[in-house]
C-alpha cells in the first residue's frame, strides 16, 4: 500500500460537473479524493482544523463543507447578501484615514462593502460583521497564527485587522482596522501573508501593474515592484526569498527579495489565477484561465506536471496532508453545526436581534468554576461531612457523601476527557 503524501495538492474549477474540488499527489500527479457538490469560488477553499474542507459556492451565497473522510458536501450556510453602500448602515463606516496616506473618499451609490462573516464554528452563531471596504472585497487570508487576517479589495485598500478586536468587540462601537494599506492605484486582486504571525510581511497584488510588499506591525510600505502587466496572483516562497507573481498575460515572474532582480518561468495561454509553494520551496503551482493547473521546478524554471481541468482554475493550493484526509473510518472531533445567518441575541437579558453577546472572562466579576475547581470545593465538603460538620449523622448523611463521591467522579472523568482530547489536538499533526 501506498504511503499517504505529506503534502497534497487541491484544486478547483469553475466548468466540472462531476466534482467541486480534487486533491492529487504533487509528486506523482495521481488523483487521490474527489470532492462533489456545486463548484468552489475563486480563492475560497480551504482546510479548517485539518478535519474540513471548506469553500464558497461559485455565484451562490452558501459555503459548502466536507468532511474530509467524505466525498459529498453538504451546505453549511445560507449567507445574507452584503448590503449595498445605499442601506442605512453605510452611514457608520467612516472614509479611510488620510494622514495614512489615502485619498479620502465617500461610498458611491451601488457600491458592494465588506460583509465578512466571523462565525463561532463549535456553535455556528454569527459574532460579528465587518462593513470597512468601499467596493467588492477580492480576497481575504489569515496569518499563520490566526490571529490578525487581511482583506483587500476594488476600492484599491488592504486592511490589517485583529481577530480578538473584532469578535471581542463593544457593540456600541463598529470595529476598525488595525491598519490601512492604501498605495495601491487600482483594485487589489490578491494578496499573501508570510509566516511569522503579527510579525509576518504581507504581498498584495493589484490592476496598477505592482505587487508591493508590507510589513503587518506597523502597515507600512517595504518594497513596491512595478510590471509591464496587471498582477492577478502572488506568493512567497517559505523562506520568504523570492515573491511570485502571476500577470494577466499568463507569465509568471519570480522576484529575489533580496538582490530585487525579477526572472520568468515558461508563460501560460491565459491568466494566472493561483499561485502556491511547496513546503520544500523546490515547486510552484499555478492555476490558470487557459484550464491547467501546473507544477513548475523552481530552480530550472520548467514544468514538470501539468493536470487538465475542465474550466478556468479557481483555486491551486499546496498544502501539508491532514491526517484524517485518508483515514476511511475516522470522524471530527468537533461537529460543524449549521452556521446562523444573523447576529445571535443577547443570552442574558433577551436583547434586541442583531446584538452582539461576547463573554469577556478576562473582565468579569464573578467568573465561572473551571471543573477543576467544582471537584476541590466537593472534596472540601466531603472532608466536611466525614468530620460531622457540616450534615450531621444518620442516613441522610450517607446519601449525600454517596452523591457527592458520584458527582466529583463525574467531574474528574470529564476533566480527563478534556485533557485527552487537548492533548490530541496539540500533538496532531497538521
Amino acid at each position: 500500500m501506498m504511503a499517504a503524501p505529506l503534502e497534497v495538492l487541491l484544486s478547483s474549477d469553475s466548468g466540472s460537473q462531476l466534482w467541486n474540488c480534487t486533491v492529487f499527489d504533487p509528486h506523482s500527479g495521481s488523483s487521490l479524493l474527489s470532492y462533489r457538490g456545486g463548484n468552489s469560488g475563486a480563492r475560497s477553499l480551504t482546510v479548517l482544523g485539518g478535519e474540513y474542507l471548506l469553500s464558497a459556492q461559485l455565484g451562490k451565497n452558501f459555503i459548502n463543507v466536507w468532511e474530509l473522510q467524505r466525498k459529498v458536501g453538504q451546505h453549511l450556510a445560507q449567507l445574507s447578501p452584503p448590503r449595498s453602500a445605499g442601506d442605512s448602515h453605510q452611514s457608520n463606516a467612516p472614509p479611510p484615514s488620510a494622514d495614512r496616506g489615502s485619498e479620502t473618499r465617500s461610498p458611491s451609490k451601488g457600491v458592494c462593502l465588506l460583509c465578512f462573516l466571523t462565525d463561532q464554528v463549535c456553535t455556528g452563531k454569527l459574532q460579528s460583521v465587518l462593513s470597512r471596504h468601499y467596493q467588492d472585497v477580492t480576497c481575504l487570508k489569515f496569518t499563520d497564527d490566526s490571529s490578525h487576517f487581511v482583506s483587500g479589495g476594488k476600492d484599491n485598500l488592504a486592511l490589517v485587522w485583529s481577530l480578538s478586536s473584532v469578535v471581542q468587540l463593544d457593540v456600541s462601537h463598529a470595529p476598525e482596522p488595525r491598519h490601512i494599506m492604501s498605495r495601491h492605484s487600482l483594485p487589489i486582486t490578491d494578496l499573501h501573508c508570510g509566516l511569522m504571525g503579527a510579525q509576518a510581511r504581507v504581498a498584495t497584488a493589484s490592476l496598477d501593474q505592482t505587487v508591493k510588499v508590507w510589513e503587518l506591525s506597523s502597515g507600512e510600505l517595504l518594497l513596491s515592484i512595478l510590471f509591464d502587466v496587471e498582477i492577478m496572483s502572488v506568493t512567497f516562497d517559505p523562506a520568504e526569498y523570492f515573491v511570485f507573481c502571476g500577470g494577466s498575460d499568463g507569465n509568471i515572474f519570480q522576484v529575489s527579495l533580496c538582490s530585487q532582480t525579477c526572472g520568468s518561468l515558461l508563460g501560460l495561454r491565459n491568466m494566472v489565477t493561483c499561485l502556491s509553494v511547496s513546503m520544500d520551496g523546490t515547486l510552484l503551482l499555478s492555476g490558470s484561465h487557459d484550464e491547467t493547473v501546473r507544477l513548475w521546478d523552481i530552480q530550472s524554471k520548467q514544468s514538470i506536471r501539468c493536470l487538465t481541468h475542465k474550466g478556468p482554475v479557481t483555486n491551486a493550493i499546496i498544502t501539508p496532508a491532514p491526517a484524517n484526509m485518508f483515514l476511511p473510518d475516522s470522524r471530527p472531533a468537533v461537529p460543524l453545526p449549521r452556521f446562523s445567518r444573523h447576529l445571535h441575541a443577547s443570552e442574558s437579558d433577551g436583547g434586541e436581534p442583531g446584538e452582539v453577546c461576547v463573554r469577556l472572562r478576562l473582565h468579569t466579576q464573578e467568573e465561572e468554576e473551571t471543573y477543576l475547581q467544582k471537584a476541590d470545593t466537593l472534596n472540601s465538603l466531603m472532608n466536611a461531612v466525614t468530620e460531622k460538620s457540616v450534615f450531621g449523622d444518620g442516613e441522610n448523611t450517607k446519601v449525600r457523601i454517596a452523591e457527592l463521591e458520584e458527582e466529583v467522579q463525574t467531574l474528574k472523568k470529564m476533566n480527563k476527557d478534556l485533557y485527552d482530547f487537548s492533548s490530541q489536538m496539540l500533538t496532531k499533526p497538521t
